[in-house]
């Protein structure tokens, strides 16, 4: 071979294993685009092409009350689908299936009578259905569970707890609200498909990717002290031929809410089925004109100002006092002459607030009204709360400035009353109403607890305890306005009120459409909780201190049932200083820790001391006494109240303790 053959040789093996590099490296770079670079993306495609996801109802998690008593759960439910593909005759399966579900079978037959691969027949069925179905063992035909949200105490709370769609989001309450919190990632149904897009090995294939459920919610709210307040609201409406009510306890040293009720309420297992309008909750959502129950919030800034003083007297023109080209009147047509400071609230004397409102001017009048919250939303952690009505004081006339002294051309919530009528009793300061106390998961670990937040100081302590002082006189003075909401033994404060309704048809106020309020707090000179009950047209008693003060009286009474007002009782006080001047009073529920003097004992007596039974139902006080083997005398129902041996008694062979429950009516 010559040397030029042999160059040439050279060359064409050199090019040729350059070609095979390029292609060595050219297919190692595809080979790596596709495995690493885009691999993640192709997987996904590949799967999008060979297996079908269907999303399922996520499992919620619960709703509490402040003592663990669940208002909302989710229980499984077995739902029916179909695979159309697979049913040979369907006309006869939707018959089949029309006679075991109780469905229009034209209705299935449609759902069946496609090409698809996939259709709901009928979602979250009961268990005598289920097995039904489950016997007839319908070729195509398939049983999965799907979580249905339930609710045990049916109507108890349900403008506060509110409801679910079929999908499982909150529509309303707290269920709304929290939705973040209560709902997980949704299960997942996944099958596989072969080149065609057909089905493949349905009934062997199918996997549910269980995730965790949801958080769990824990409310303020007392479900005790809701149900006596429902009741107590229910009964007043039939006795007084109402159209509906509001009523709210709340604690105004924290601003816990205890009890929230909008009557007539609904039950959210079946929400549905109500009127529209029903499901909203009125006590945030509705404002109207809140009547006499506002002349105290009008006293306060007047004290506070210095502009009066409670030996100050005020004629009141025998009963009419003409501001331009209008005429002020009292209630009931009444005529008062000279009445002091104390009496103008005493007797709800309409002149006497104007008059006192006068002397604070329309500017300082207004400042007062927004400082106690009115105008603005409370920022309770509910949905749907509305700020009311409160046109800016350079809009006022004079015969404006005058009619909102007593409570009318101005619109409120039912939820704003409470809160800033719990500003007086909290010596001043304004507190931030809240409905969710915290945050749990499964175990019951806190995530996110909530606080009471101070929103800012109104009043001094003085003017407080001067309002404090007033407000008990209209209730404890045998001629004062409120004195059917007197409880034996325990001073009350409180303000009677009653307010017409506008006639948009004739544009003026009416004195047949009226609402009937009563607004305070027990005990007066140390308050653990504040009410509000108001009744939207009576047709019956239309007057507040006849209609509404001893529906609040009934329910501080049995309020007081459920919590003995004795500390280190049912109440037990914790001090907490949120502003100077200012110490908070929690409402601790029976339920929570015994005094620090009890506590060590039952600890160190182990299973020989007696449980704290307070506050449980029935059917965790057998379970408690079934492990310590201790026989239960069982008086009553509801929750326990009482019970003989005491907390922390020493217990031996054959114990026998007996405990007393209540429902609280």
């Amino acid at each position: 071979m010559t040397k030029k053959s042999k160059k040439w040789l050279r060359f064409r093996v050199i090019t040729l294993l350059l070609f095979f590099l390029v292609i060595f490296v050219v297919l190692i770079s595809r080979a790596f685009q596709l495995q690493i670079i885009t691999g993640k993306t192709l997987k996904g495609l590949a799967q999008k092409q060979h297996t079908k996801t269907l999303p399922l109802i996520p499992e919620r998690g619960l709703i509490l009350d402040r003592n663990g008593e669940k208002l909302a759960a989710s229980i499984l439910m077995d739902s029916v689908f179909a695979d159309p593909t697979k049913i040979a005759d369907s006309r006869k399966i939707s018959a089949e299936l029309s006679a075991v579900l109780g469905e229009d079978r034209r209705v299935i037959q449609k759902k069946l009578s496609t090409s698809k691969h996939f259709c709901w027949i009928s979602r979250q069925i009961s268990p005598e259905q289920a097995r039904s179905v489950q016997a007839a063992n319908i070729e195509g035909v398939y049983l999965i569970k799907e979580p249905k949200r339930f609710y045990p105490n049916k109507e108890l709370a349900g403008p506060i707890i509110g409801f679910v769609g079929r999908d499982a989001e909150g529509l309303e309450g707290v269920e709304l609200k929290y939705d973040r919190y209560l709902k997980c990632q949704s299960d997942k149904m996944l099958w596989g498909r072969d080149a065609k897009g057909k089905r493949l090995y349905l009934k062997e294939s199918l996997v549910s990717e269980k995730p965790d459920k949801g958080y769990n919610i824990l409310l303020t709210i007392d479900s005790r002290i809701q149900y006596l307040v429902e009741s107590q609201m229910k009964e007043a409406i039939n006795r007084t031929g109402a159209k509906g009510g509001m009523a709210i306890a709340m604690d105004p040293r924290t601003g816990e809410i205890l009890a929230l009720v909008s009557e007539p309420g609904f039950n959210p297992n079946s929400f549905f089925k109500g009127r529209p309008g029903m499901m909203k909750n009125k006590a945030i959502a509705d404002c109207f004109d809140p009547g006499s129950i506002f002349k105290p919030f009008v006293a306060a800034a007047a004290l506070e100002e210095g502009v009066a003083k409670e030996e100050d007297k005020f004629y009141c023109e025998n009963g009419a006092y003409h501001i331009a080209n209008r005429t002020i009147h009292e209630a009931q047509r009444k005529k008062y002459g000279h009445l002091t400071f104390r009496e103008v609230i005493k007797y709800s004397s309409n002149i006497g607030s104007v008059k006192i409102s006068q002397r604070l001017g329309k500017e300082k009048f207004y400042e007062y009204i927004k400082n106690f919250g009115f105008g603005s939303k409370t920022g309770i952690d509910l949905p749907g709360e509305i700020s009311g009505l409160l046109r800016p004081h350079q809009r006022w006339t004079n015969v404006d400035a005058a009619t909102v002294a007593f409570g009318q051309g101005i619109s409120v919530t039912a939820i704003q009353l409470i809160t800033a009528m719990s500003s007086i009793a909290n010596r001043g300061v304004l507190m931030k109403p809240y409905i969710v106390r915290g945050v749990t998961d499964q175990n019951g670990q806190m995530i996110q607890e909530y606080r009471p937040t101070a929103v800012r100081r109104v009043v001094s302590v003085a003017t407080a305890e001067r309002m404090i002082s007033i407000l008990t006189d209209v209730v404890g003075a045998e001629d004062g306005t409120g004195k059917r909401a007197r409880i034996v033994n325990l001073a009350v404060a409180g303000k009677t009120g009653t307010s017409q309704k506008f006639d948009f048809g004739s544009k003026r106020y009416s004195s047949e459409r009226v609402r009937t309020s009563f607004l305070g707090f027990l005990p007066a000179d140390n308050a653990r909780v504040a009410i509000l009950v108001t009744l939207d047209e009576p047709k019956r008693d239309k007057w507040g201190g006849v209609a509404a003060a001893p529906v609040f009286k009934n329910i501080g009474e049995q309020i007081l049932r459920c919590y003995d007002s004795r500390p280190g009782d049912g109440y037990i006080i914790e001090e907490k200083e949120i502003l100077p001047q200012a110490p908070v009073l929690r409402l601790v529920t029976a339920d929570t820790p015994l005094p620090p003097a009890v506590q060590p004992a039952i600890a160190a007596a182990g299973d020989a001391a007696m449980p704290d039974f307070r506050g449980m139902t029935l059917k965790n006080v057998l379970k408690i006494a079934g492990e310590k083997r201790i026989d239960i005398r069982i008086l009553g129902s509801g929750w326990a109240v009482t019970q003989d041996p005491i907390p922390g008694a020493s217990i031996g062979e054959g114990a026998v303790c007996t405990v007393h429950f209540s429902r609280g009516n």
